[in-house]
């Protein structure tokens, strides 16, 4: 079944968010912190390990019950259900989005095309167990019965952002074997790869839905060249596996038929570490790392498909998200993790939220007329403080931002947590507050600075808070912590798209440019002509005049 089709600029709950907007849109944070005690206990929510404040947002309690009604208006509830039921929500692609599934509890029945997809779920994710743990304990062995070192991943996209991101963030959890990731078609990223390898060791997993997309594949190609340098085709099967749901053409490469781990069309790619394109990172972690993350995925899910619209973690974030982007008109937000394990997490939620919500075509086909999508970006703190920080205190820009902390480290060390949560908490806390002339004016007074460089500095030194952000502090980084908040987002994702009447799941967008490579990599390679605009043209010749 279809999901409702509301333009949410034309409902009477947008109007009353318009209207509500004009009220509070000069009023400054500080005021509302100093006319309500409880701002801070009203507006945050404590859930598991889960501590998310919210009350230094350029909202009030009526805002969020406004977007209450809007999300009521639009069929957020009855639409959440059919997106955790299996319904093809993804309609232009004719497709269920399932990747929830993926972390369901085996007793649970969800269906697609009247098949429980469960049993499956389970059979895959047994496969992945045993694989992972022959793996691991050297039972699975190389072409000269040598046990594995080294797994190196091949994909792109959704096939290796999500996969990579979770190493790294997880990689405190570690077992001894390496793992590495081939994503660009970048001949030299994939060489540099290759040198720190030994082929007696290496096991490659080539994750392709299709097993034809261009990178992938031109990659595990130059992959395979290199390790016949040193075995045999048969030795393939042995080094090799696959996921895939082309099984002909994985057979065809010479990956046996064993070594096939399968794909579904109900999983989007940018939500796919979940299913066996996470297979790297049940091999880096160990089975029971990957586990734990999927229940702590399926426990946001609970989470999100039970609580109330006034408790639920995705569903407020959303409706911050939107208040920002289209009644404040700001484009973009940051994702600030204030652990340096999660050094990938915004750029995996680039792909996730960008790819997901850049849409200009509401659900009916028309154009909308409001702003789709976020841009996002960010890096762990306290290196972004001395990076882009100065833009979100003193810049023309207003960037909500979302911090995310936790409150153990993982080798215990309190020294560093100590500061590095208190330089988290201090940025907040600056961020809201600012600084004033009166107060600029003080310090400089007490440092003796003569009263004219006084009045030259002033301004310079004025801030004007009022900037918002959220905390998101959580325990400890574990691997059930994190499937929580990578969820978290999937979930606000999808309330988003709910909201601004768009389809979140597919990406038209990004195939123009692919149906363009395959005429302009031919022209490159021969003489052949095909009509481009002069600058595409131009670009080309000079490439071929300059190559060696």
């Amino acid at each position: 079944m279809a999901l409702q089709s509301v333009d949410p600029t034309k409902t009477k709950a947008w109007e009353a968010l318009k209207t509500h907007f004009d009220s509070v849109k000069d009023a400054h944070m500080k005021d509302w912190f100093a006319q309500d005690n409880d701002r801070a206990k009203t507006l945050s929510m404590q859930w598991e390990d889960f501590y998310v404040d919210y009350s230094k947002n350029r909202i009030t309690a009526q805002t969020l019950h406004l977007f209450e009604i809007l999300a009521e208006t639009v069929g957020l509830k009855d639409a959440i259900e059919r997106y955790f039921e299996g319904d093809r929500i993804n309609e232009t692609e004719e497709r269920a989005v399932l990747h929830t599934a993926l972390r369901a509890p085996k007793s649970a029945k969800i269906y697609v095309d009247n098949n429980d997809v469960v049993p499956q779920i389970y059979k895959v994710r047994a496969k992945i167990e045993a694989f992972t743990n022959a793996v691991v304990d050297g039972e699975k062995k190389g072409f000269t019965n040598k046990a594995f070192t080294d797994i190196v991943s091949i994909g792109i996209g959704g096939s290796n952002l999500g996969p990579s991101m979770v190493v790294e963030a997880l990689k405190y959890y570690k077992n001894h074997l390496n793992t590495h990731y081939i994503h660009n078609v970048d001949g030299d990223h994939v060489f540099e790869i290759l040198e720190q390898l030994n082929p007696e060791t290496t096991l490659f997993i080539i994750v392709s839905k299709s097993f034809s997309t261009q990178e992938t594949i031109t990659n595990a190609n130059t992959v395979k060249q290199w390790f016949l340098e040193q075995a045999s085709e048969a030795d393939i099967a042995t080094h090799f596996v696959a996921v895939s749901s082309n099984s002909e053409l994985v057979k065809k490469f010479g990956i046996d038929q064993e070594n096939i781990f399968p794909m579904w069309n109900w999983v989007g790619g940018r939500f796919s570490l979940w299913s066996a394109v996470g297979l790297s990172i049940s091999l880096a972690l160990g089975y029971s790392n990957y586990e734990a993350l999927l229940h702590g995925g399926y426990k946001m899910d609970k989470h999100f498909r039970t609580r109330s619209f006034d408790a639920n973690i995705p569903v407020i974030l959303s409706f911050i998200s939107i208040w920002y982007n289209n009644f404040f008109k700001a484009e973009t937000e940051a994702i600030i993790p204030y652990s340096q394990h999660l050094n990938s997490f915004s750029a995996y939620l680039q792909q996730a939220i960008m790819e997901s919500n850049g849409k200009q075509v509401m659900r009916n086909g028309k154009a909308a007329s409001f702003q789709t999508g976020n841009i996002i970006w960010g890096a762990p703190g306290t290196n972004a403080q001395h990076a882009f920080f100065q833009l979100i205190h003193q810049g023309t820009k207003l960037i909500p931002a979302d911090f995310i902390g936790f409150a153990n480290s993982l080798y215990g060390n309190k020294v560093h947590q100590n500061k590095l949560m208190s330089s988290c908490f201090a940025q907040t806390e600056a961020l809201l507050k600012g600084k004033t002339g009166d107060e600029v004016l003080f310090e400089l007074e007490r440092l003796k600075i003569n009263d004219d460089k006084i009045g030259q500095l002033t301004p310079f030194k004025t801030f004007e808070g009022n900037k918002p952000t959220t905390t998101i502090l959580i325990d400890q980084l574990t691997p059930e912590s994190l499937g929580k908040l990578i969820a978290m987002y999937e979930h606000k994702i999808f309330v988003q798209g709910v909201i601004w009447n768009i389809f979140s799941y597919d990406q038209f967008g990004v195939e123009l440019g692919k149906q363009l490579e395959g005429r302009i990599l031919k022209e490159i390679q021969t003489s052949e002509i095909n009509k481009h605009d002069a600058s595409t043209r131009k670009l080309i010749d000079i490439f071929k005049n300059l190559t060696h």
